[in-house]
């Protein structure tokens, strides 16, 4: 998983997805009432789907017109649809401007992440700075992906100016390090240009995203991230963006603060 901004706006949100997590968890226990832990959970529908081959229930996702047998290719449009069809969420109001999320186009979107994968504020925290080759190599591996994760172009009023990522916490790695709740979605945020950052962007957005993520998601109950311990202006980024301080976890290269922001107290925080 990857990382929150060198800023308080920013959101470079540190740990890669690929990395590996390794089983247990450190750090004060959260308030775990109305929630089952990870490894009680039974194994959502949808993600059954992809191993079985069998079409899931309507009501889980499933991408109209899915084949009902044989395995689906990964990123086909066989494949279920586990975080709603971002593709169709459209754009939604914030105090900054209109903002929407356009999941990412490889030969369309390449040049612009790749230079801001390169910005000395941004490496710091993705760690992914080099050749076009090498975004290009990690992007590839989101995209042919499971479709546990959707790589998106943030647009503010309609010019590209962050790149996110929108996942699947209770079927990630992560979800080994905190009692995990069925379709508890993930952000991983970036804000590309140095010009955008500083001036009240980021919280405005992680909370304008997480309300989207709880408006398009019925099932979820709240949005999860994982910032740098350290990284102490991203970490008010999200208090300020209405999120809470749930625990401390221990993750590949970092100390991390879980943050939420839950369906039940979005209307207060």
């Amino acid at each position: 998983m990857p990382p929150t901004d060198a800023s308080a706006d920013a959101g470079p949100v540190p740990v890669h997805p690929g990395r590996p997590y390794h089983p247990g968890r450190s750090g004060p226990a959260e308030d775990t009432r109305d929630c089952e832990d990870t490894l009680d959970l039974r194994l959502p529908a949808e993600l059954h789907a992809l191993f079985t081959g069998k079409t899931p229930r309507p009501d889980v996702g499933e991408r109209p017109g899915a084949a009902t047998r044989g395995t689906p290719a990964p990123g086909s449009l066989d494949t279920p649809d586990l975080l709603d069809h971002v593709d169709t969420w459209g754009p939604t109001p914030t105090p900054v401007g209109s903002f929407q999320l356009v999941p990412v186009r490889m030969e369309r979107d390449l040049p612009v992440i790749s230079r801001w994968m390169n910005d000395p504020a941004v490496a710091a925290f993705w760690q992914l700075a080099g050749s076009r080759a090498q975004t290009e190599e990690y992007l590839r591996t989101q995209l042919a992906g499971d479709g546990r994760t959707v790589p998106c172009l943030g647009l503010l009023d309609g010019t590209p100016m962050s790149y996110w990522e929108v996942y699947r916490a209770d079927l990630d790695p992560l979800a080994r390090r905190y009692p995990a709740r069925p379709h508890d979605t993930g952000l991983h945020l970036l804000i590309g240009d140095a010009s955008d950052r500083g001036r009240g962007l980021g919280s405005a957005l992680l909370r304008a995203v997480a309300d989207l993520v709880l408006d398009r998601r019925p099932a979820c109950a709240r949005v999860v991230a994982e910032p740098d311990l350290h990284n102490t202006p991203s970490v008010a980024a999200f208090l300020n963006a209405g999120y809470r301080y749930a625990a401390e976890v221990d993750l590949p290269g970092k100390r991390a603060a879980l943050m939420m922001r839950d369906r039940s107290l979005r209307h207060l925080m």
